[in-house]
C-alpha cells in the first residue's frame, strides 16, 4: 500500500507566535515534512509573526534551527525556507498590521493560525478585520486551551464570531487528527465486522487511557491553573469518546459527523463524586512532588483523575466508559480499549471462564490495534483455552506507505483544504464546558483533595477501587 499526497492549493498561512515553543516543536517541522512531501503549491508562503524584530534571513535561521535533524536534506530545507517570510507586529497594537495587509495576497487561500495564548485571540481577529486582512473566505485556527469555564468559552466564542462565520473557526485538538483515531471511523463505518456489535448488548465497558510519564515541572504554574479534568478530560479524552460512541453519520462531511458527537456530549449523564477519583503525584527519590512542580504547597489541582462515565441514549445505556488521565504514570501510553461481553455459556466443561475479546486501539506510542481472542492452547490433553492476539501495528503492517503523518501535519493542510471534519465547532466545546463545570465544581463546594500516589505507579488507589466495586480491572499500563 502506497500512500497518495494531494497537493492543496497555494495559499498564505500567516503564523502568530512564529518563534514559541508550539511553533517550534510542531508546527515549523510539520510544514517542512509536508513541503517535502509534494503537497505544496509552488506559490504556497508562510509568513512567521510575532512581536521581536527580526530581518527574515535572521527569522529563517531560527526556522533552520527549529527543522534541522541529521536525516534532512539540506537543499530541501533550503528550498522550503524561501517560502518562508518574516513581519514585526504587535498583536494588541497596531505595529506591523499595515505591512501584513499589503503583503498577503488576494488570489491564494489566506489562513491565520493563532499560535498564542487565548488572550490574544479577540484582539487579532479584530485587527484582521480592521484592516481587511481577514476576508469571506480565510480561515482561522485557535489552539486549546479554549476557555477555562463556559463562560469564557463563551466569551472566546463571541469575541471570534465578531470577526469571523463558524465555517471559517478551526478550532484545533491535535489528538483528532492521529492516525488510529481516523482509523476508529474507519474501523467502525467502513467493516461491517464491528459495527453490528458496537452497542450495549455485546460491550461490556470501554477504558480510555491517556497516561504520561513525565511531571509538569516547568510548566507547573501553568497546569496548576487547569488540572488533569481541564488540561485533558473537558477536550482531548472528551474526544475520544464521542468518536467511540457516536452514532453512524448520515455521511461523511464535517457538520454531519460533528452533529454526532455533539449527540454524545449532550447525552452525558451527570458524574457524581463517587464515581470520580483525583489524585497528585508525591516526592519519590530525586523526583520532586507535584506541589513542588506547581510552586504551591498547598495545591489542591489534581494530576490524575478517573472517573466512570455513563452515555444516556439507546446503544449505550448499561455500557459505562471509565476516563483516565495522569502525570508520572509507569509509562507515555494514549489506548481505547473496548471490552466485549462473556460468552453467554461455556461449553468447555473444567475450563475457566475466558477473558472477553478486547479491541485494544493504541494511539501512542506504536499506534496501531490489537484484538485480544480466546484459542485452544495448542498440543493433546484436552480443550484448554487460552488468549491469542491479532496485532496491527501501523509501522510493521503498513511498511510500503509512506511515514505516518503528525497530527498537526494533516490538520494544517485540512485548513488550508476548508475540511472542518476533525476540528471542535463551537457549540460541541461550549456543550462539554457545560457537562464538566458541574464536576470542577463539586470538588471546590465540598473541599475535595486528592489522593497522593507514586511516581511511576498506575496512579492512586481510588483509581483501583473506582474499578473494584463495578467487578471490573484497568488494563495495565503499557500492557
Amino acid at each position: 500500500m502506497v500512500s497518495r499526497v494531494i497537493p492543496v492549493n497555494a495559499f498564505d498561512l500567516v503564523l502568530f507566535g512564529a518563534t514559541g515553543d508550539l511553533a517550534r516543536r510542531k508546527i515549523w517541522p510539520g510544514l517542512f515534512h509536508r513541503f517535502v512531501a509534494g503537497q505544496f503549491d509552488e506559490n504556497s508562503r508562510i509568513l512567521g509573526v510575532s512581536r521581536s524584530d527580526h530581518e527574515t534571513e535572521k527569522f529563517r535561521d531560527i526556522v533552520r534551527k527549529a527543522i534541522k535533524d541529521p536525516e534532512i536534506d539540506d537543499a530541501q530545507l533550503d528550498a522550503f525556507l524561501t517560502r518562508v517570510e518574516y513581519i514585526s507586529l504587535d498583536a494588541k497594537g497596531e505595529r506591523g498590521w499595515q505591512v501584513l495587509a499589503d503583503v498577503v495576497r488576494s488570489d491564494t487561500v489566506r489562513a491565520f493560525y493563532l499560535s498564542v495564548a487565548p488572550s490574544f485571540f479577540g484582539a487579532i481577529a479584530r485587527r484582521l478585520e480592521q484592516f481587511g486582512i481577514a476576508t469571506p473566505d480565510s480561515r482561522i485556527v485557535v489552539e486549546k486551551p479554549f476557555g477555562h469555564d463556559l463562560d469564557s468559552a463563551k466569551a472566546l466564542n463571541a469575541e471570534l464570531r465578531e470577526c469571523f462565520q463558524e465555517h471559517q473557526i478551526y478550532r484545533i485538538d491535535h489528538y483528532l487528527g492521529k492516525e488510529t483515531v481516523q482509523n476508529l471511523m474507519a474501523l467502525r463505518f467502513a467493516n461491517s465486522l464491528f459495527e453490528p456489535l458496537w452497542n450495549s448488548s455485546q460491550i461490556d465497558h470501554v477504558q480510555i487511557t491517556v497516561a504520561e510519564s513525565l511531571s509538569v515541572e516547568g510548566p507547573g504554574e501553568y497546569y496548576d491553573q487547569s488540572g488533569a479534568m481541564r488540561d485533558m478530560v473537558q477536550n482531548h479524552l472528551m474526544q475520544l469518546l464521542c468518536l467511540t460512541a457516536m452514532e453512524p453519520p448520515s455521511k461523511f462531511t464535517p457538520n454531519a459527523v460533528r452533529n454526532e458527537k455533539l449527540k454524545i456530549i449532550e447525552a452525558l449523564e451527570p458524574v457524581p463524586v463517587e464515581n470520580i477519583a483525583r489524585g497528585q503525584y508525591r516526592a519519590a527519590g530525586e523526583q520532586g512532588s507535584y506541589k513542588e512542580h506547581a510552586g504551591d504547597p498547598n495545591s489542591t489541582t489534581e494530576s490524575f483523575i478517573a472517573m466512570k462515565v455513563e452515555v444516556a441514549n439507546w446503544r449505550w445505556a448499561g455500557t459505562p466508559f471509565y476516563l483516565r488521565t495522569g502525570k508520572c504514570l509507569r509509562e507515555r501510553v494514549s489506548e481505547i480499549a473496548v471490552f466485549f461481553r462473556n460468552p453467554p455459556h461455556m461449553i468447555f466443561p473444567g475450563t475457566e471462564t475466558p477473558q472477553g475479546n478486547v479491541l485494544v486501539i493504541r494511539l501512542q506510542p506504536d499506534e496501531g490495534m490489537t484484538l485480544h481472542t480466546t484459542i485452544k492452547d495448542p498440543g493433546p490433553g484436552g480443550m484448554r483455552l487460552t488468549e491469542a492476539s491479532l496485532d496491527m501495528t501501523f509501522a510493521d503492517s503498513l511498511k510500503d506507505s509512506a511515514k505516518p503523518q503528525d497530527a498537526y501535519e494533516r490538520l494544517i493542510m485540512d485548513v488550508i483544504r476548508g475540511d472542518q471534519t476533525l476540528f471542535m465547532r463551537g457549540d460541541e466545546v461550549e456543550s462539554a464546558w457545560a457537562w464538566a463545570d458541574p464536576i470542577i465544581a463539586s470538588w471546590t463546594d465540598r473541599n475535595m483533595k486528592p489522593q497522593q500516589y507514586d511516581v511511576g505507579s498506575a496512579g492512586p488507589e481510588d483509581a483501583l477501587l473506582l474499578m473494584h466495586k463495578d467487578g471490573r480491572r484497568w488494563r495495565s499500563i503499557g500492557a
